[in-house]
């Protein structure tokens, strides 16, 4: 039994919740105070850094969640399975939270090749996800300002690949895609707040993502939305540590505030990679 039981079928709650999930989630982070001590960047390195204003963003996101949405609804048409009784029996709770793995698994790898490729292919950078890391301090609503080929390629369409190969239901389907949703949006926030369960569950966080999005670490760090799997099965991942300085609230500069270590690489931790709050290195 869900809340929307009744009301809405499972096909039109998947399709239209993440949306509004998203923007929900995402515009909180935007309406909290500034909250400086907690940012990764300085609010003028935002202003300086960021290629493009928080109106074209918008326009971009909305865009991509048109395009996600349409899409969304045309699976869910295809795969929909009539019940006599008005209503599929649900798998077992257990099986559901095993299928949600499957679809995070699943996701993981399909997001880690298709980002990977589209760094390596300079055509695919150049014309495509360099769109992407015009926002170079990321930031919540950010999370899915995409080219619209990449928010097709990456996002919507390993959204419908987890699905089909996890074999979720539609209802179990709003609870993978939500959470997806806000895990991106968490991961893109640029702030690093005390007792955030994202930070402290998963190594593949805001901190860890927002390595990728600097000069020096776009060559490192594809894993999304969920684990840092396959960075550390081929190396490459970075160890990524919050320094002193985010713990006492000085922000300051990538370079400052991240000390980067390359997978497999024999250097020693510096004193501030023995500093790290929550994370430590890929290993």
């Amino acid at each position: 039994m869900v809340f929307w039981e009744g009301y809405v079928s499972d096909e039109l709650m998947g399709t239209l919740a993440p949306i509004v999930v998203y923007w929900l989630y995402s515009g909180t982070y935007q309406l909290l105070p500034p909250l400086d001590q907690y940012r990764l960047h300085t609010r003028k390195e935002e202003e300086q850094k960021n290629l493009v204003p928080l109106s074209s963003v918008i326009k971009g996101v909305l865009l991509q969640q048109l395009v996600q949405a349409t899409i969304a609804g045309m699976m869910f048409l295809v795969t929909a399975k009539p019940s006599i009784a008005g209503s599929l029996i649900q798998p077992p709770v257990h099986v559901q939270l095993i299928q949600i793995l499957v679809a995070m698994f699943i996701m993981d790898t399909w997001q880690y090749f298709i980002h990977r490729y589209m760094h390596q292919n300079k055509f695919l950078y150049r014309h495509v996800h360099s769109q992407h890391h015009r926002l170079v301090v990321p930031y919540a609503i950010g999370a899915l300002y995409n080219h619209p080929l990449e928010g097709l390629l990456l996002d919507t369409f390993g959204g419908a690949i987890s699905f089909l190969i996890s074999g979720m239901t539609a209802r179990t389907s709003v609870f993978f895609f939500c959470f997806a949703v806000i895990k991106t949006v968490d991961d893109h926030c640029g702030l690093w707040l005390p007792g955030n369960i994202f930070h402290i569950i998963f190594q593949n966080n805001t901190a860890y993502h927002d390595i990728h999005h600097q000069l020096q670490g776009t060559k490192y760090n594809y894993s999304q939305p969920f684990f840092s799997i396959w960075d550390r099965i081929l190396g490459t991942g970075c160890a990524v540590c919050i320094t002193a300085a985010v713990s006492s609230g000085m922000s300051s500069d990538i370079g400052t505030l991240f000390t980067v270590h390359q997978h497999g690489s024999s250097a020693p931790a510096t004193p501030a990679m023995q500093q790290c709050h929550h994370l430590t290195p890929v290993v």
